[in-house]
């Protein structure tokens, strides 16, 4: 289901849905509770995202708009301004506090998507890696951004920003993985 071609009504119980996933995960969700807290019934959610599963694409779905978004605005900006601009900004917004919900279900949807279960996860995984290195090509040099040396150096980057947000996402210390990723960046500079 896209969000554009829902009913008004399955895009407002999406959006209740969304924020109830933001706040207690996607992996044990149970359409009773679920129902109770967005004002529906799971016969409703049944009904109007065809299963649990469904309902659970259509939640990972609307997470990933969100990252799309962001990424859409980044790309916009400061083109070929190199790496090292690229990974702090990137950085910026994965430590900003507002949006530790939305990075934890992201973190739970990679996971699940890497147990290689069909369903609602599969491709999860492959296609926030693909979008990310996307973004991040997009910021390097043209003369840099088709060669070996610039797929390897933005996938470096993407690994140092994917593991430091696991490491921010598990102990909340944002100061020391900061500097971390930094310490990388000041790297890519040179």
């Amino acid at each position: 289901m896209s969000v554009s071609s829902a009913s008004p009504r399955q895009r407002e119980l999406l959006e209740a849905a969304y924020a109830y996933a933001l706040s207690n995960g996607l992996a044990d969700m149970s359409l009773r509770p679920l129902a109770a807290a967005i004002g529906s019934s799971p016969r409703v959610l049944l009904f109007l995202f065809g299963s649990k599963e469904g309902l659970i694409r259509a939640l990972l779905s609307r997470a990933r708009m969100d990252e799309l978004t962001y990424l859409g605005t980044l790309r916009d900006q400061q083109h070929e301004s190199g790496l090292a601009i690229a990974g702090r900004d990137v950085w910026a917004w994965l430590a900003a506090p507002p949006h530790r919900a939305l990075l934890v279900l992201w973190a739970e949807g990679y996971a699940r998507s890497l147990l290689g279960e069909p369903g609602p996860w599969a491709a999860f995984a492959a296609e926030t890696v693909s979008d990310w290195l996307d973004l991040l090509a997009a910021r390097q040099p043209a003369g840099l951004r088709d060669t070996a040396a610039g797929r390897d150096e933005r996938t470096l980057l993407l690994a140092v920003l994917r593991g430091a947000l696991l490491d921010l996402l598990a102990t909340g210390d944002t100061a020391r993985v900061t500097r971390a990723v930094e310490l990388h960046l000041a790297s890519l500079r040179h």
